[in-house]
């Protein structure tokens, strides 16, 4: 594993963050702050910083040797790749970071939204034979969810998108990744009934009232991972759960990035049961 250059020499204190806006909500702190606790890092800080994508490049390249990493939210993502000096093979495919780590040659852009990803997949027990998924929105999470579903071998991909053109990105990259991808409108109802019930899995990266409209159509779906986590559960969720689908929220999702992060900032494993309870999980 790669180390942070202050992680590698263990010497003192070190600095992370999460940074977005708005910011204040953000669970990251507790979790990085409960892996620090537990690896024994004596000293090492988390904090949430309010930061609009104009001020990202001051703020990480104005910031002293003492900081290792940090974490990106929304609306920072772009800027975070443009500002890295280097950038992983997926940050660059997914064009946008939610990582930035200091090296010894300066800034290194990574999407850890990946392994969130794949983490929620696991848990809502998406087989190895997994074929069909439909993935509803085709914003910036949907990115990196189209990415996790090619690494769990998934193979044809449903779009839920208000327009073909507002999907464009999505179904760019689904191509790439050697999937063959189509868009159902928000209204298809039995379209998108027909191709939730197929599906190994059905992923919901837009905000809880935009999903609610689509419930009747998504009911079926045998398993759902819904990206939101507070408020939980979410309309959809708690819809699909009641008719005896399998769910999982935003929460795991929000820790498998972490734990990636983490072990980047620091070069050690993740303390993964200590993160998971600084969120009651």
């Amino acid at each position: 594993m790669r180390m942070t250059d202050g992680a590698a020499r263990g010497i003192g204190p070190r600095k992370a963050a999460v940074l977005g806006s708005p910011v204040t909500h953000s669970k990251s702190p507790a979790v990085h702050r409960a892996a620090y606790a537990a690896l024994g890092l004596d000293g090492w800080t988390y904090d949430a910083i309010d930061t609009g994508a104009d001020e990202l490049a001051a703020r990480v390249g104005g910031s002293g040797p003492e900081w290792v990493g940090f974490s990106v939210t929304m609306p920072g993502k772009l800027a975070a790749l443009a500002f890295a000096d280097e950038r992983t093979r997926r940050a660059e495919l997914i064009g946008s970071a939610n990582t930035l780590v200091r090296t010894a040659d300066g800034w290194r852009a990574d999407c850890t939204d990946v392994d969130g990803m794949t983490g929620a997949l696991a848990a809502a027990g998406v087989p190895a034979t997994a074929a069909r998924a439909v993935v509803i929105g085709a914003g910036g999470t949907a990115l990196p969810t189209v990415a996790a579903l090619a690494e769990a071998g998934v193979d044809e991909v449903s779009v839920v998108a208000r327009s073909a053109e507002r999907a464009a990105g999505v179904l760019e990259l689904a191509e790439k990744l050697g999937m063959s991808a189509r868009v159902i409108g928000f209204d298809a109802d039995a379209v998108l009934r027909s191709a939730c019930a197929e599906a190994d899995v059905t992923v919901s990266t837009v905000p809880a009232p935009a999903a609610e409209s689509l419930i009747p159509a998504v009911i079926g779906t045998g398993r759902l991972v819904d990206v939101i986590y507070d408020p939980w559960p979410t309309p959809l969720a708690a819809a699909v759960s009641a008719a005896g689908g399998t769910v999982v929220g935003g929460l795991v999702m929000l820790l498998n990035q972490a734990y990636s992060q983490v072990e980047q900032f620091t070069g050690r494993q993740a303390p993964k049961a200590a993160m998971a309870a600084a969120v009651g999980l």
